[in-house]
């Protein structure tokens, strides 16, 4: 697995990550009575999204919310925290899987909403869960490059639509079991946004510095997990299969420049209790250090790795070493160190 995907930051620091969630709430227990025929017509147990995903709720938007005004309620918030005037800011990358249309970009939406000046670069970076991790890198290159002195890296996420369409299609009579384990992820997917900025680390001396980290890419593994707006049908043995052997031969080969055999905390993407346990046992990650969210609000995309990093953010102290780590349909996995 040569490659040049490598980074290492020199100046740059996370100055602060911003949520916003939704307040309504679906539980497990409610999906499984409204695909109570199709469970009882296929002889499945109710509780699957419990027992085999760990997923407990998720989280729905409110009739006047949509995803790309709640990313811009997190990026206002993330930029008061910071310190930062909106016209101040560089670059802003939105990096939502969630679109309602192909062009333009969502990022002209999010520029608009958060008042940002004319100078700001703005554009979309897709590439699905891992797509946050990748903004923040590619943020942090323009800022040590000196082409930017703030970056704005959003994310808005909406599942709602997709369940609705998951629900009507294997609750028709022709459903069969291969069907539902084939849309099964689809229902572990759950709505959130966050946005984090990025600065320089000289300029902000209690930041969180970016240290830098990997990208590696398995894309023979390309047809394993497809999503649109329709549904997202995954073959998860083979996701999980190559998604394993990916993260392990990136970790290995990291090993020459990297040591994360002990951080503070490791901020995975937060798929499912299959794939946490598989990672952790694959390359012996101490499962106590490995913080869950899913449970509580699902996979939420590219969103899941800041809003889990968000909702650690209180517990950690200077001087903490955190990973945040990935795999993505595609397949690719990142990993990226911070110094907390």
């Amino acid at each position: 697995m040569n490659g040049n995907a490598t980074s290492i930051h020199r100046n740059v620091s996370l100055l602060s990550l911003a949520t916003t969630l939704p307040d309504d709430v679906t539980t497990s227990d409610e999906l499984d009575d409204r695909l109570a025929p199709t469970l009882e017509r296929l002889r499945l147990p109710r509780g699957l999204l419990q027992r085999v995903a760990g997923v407990h709720a998720r989280r729905r938007w409110a009739a006047d919310q949509t995803f790309s005004t709640a990313a811009i309620a997190a990026g206002e918030k993330a930029l008061a925290e910071a310190g930062v005037a909106p016209d101040e800011v560089g670059l802003v990358i939105n990096t939502s899987v969630t679109r309602p249309h192909l062009e333009p970009s969502v990022a002209v939406r999010m520029h608009h909403g958060l008042g940002l000046p004319s100078s700001a670069i703005n554009f979309d970076v897709a590439n699905a869960c891992l797509g946050f991790v990748n903004g923040m890198t590619l943020a942090a290159g323009m800022i040590d490059s000196g082409q930017v002195r703030y970056a704005v890296v959003i994310d808005g996420e909406d599942a709602d639509e997709l369940h609705e369409r998951t629900i009507e299609r294997l609750n028709r009579p022709g459903t069969v079991r291969a069907d539902f384990m084939n849309e099964f992820a689809s229902l572990t997917l759950g709505s959130g946004a966050v946005a984090a900025v990025l600065g320089r680390s000289d300029e902000h001396p209690l930041g969180h510095r970016l240290v830098g980290g990997v990208t590696r890419a398995a894309t023979q593994f390309h047809e394993v997990c497809v999503g649109s707006v329709d549904g997202m049908f995954t073959d998860t043995k083979a996701l999980l299969d190559g998604g394993m052997e990916l993260v392990v031969a990136a970790w290995r080969e990291a090993e020459e420049t990297w040591d994360w055999s002990d951080m503070d905390r490791y901020v995975m993407h937060q798929v499912s209790d299959v794939h946490t346990n598989a990672i952790t046992r694959a390359v012996g990650l101490d499962r106590d250090r490995v913080p869950l969210t899913y449970p509580r609000y699902g996979n939420v995309g590219p969103a899941s790795i800041p809003i889990t990093l968000a909702e650690q953010a209180p517990t950690l102290s200077p001087g903490d070493r955190v990973l945040l780590m990935g795999v993505g349909s595609g397949l690719n996995t990142s990993m990226m160190e911070l110094a907390w």
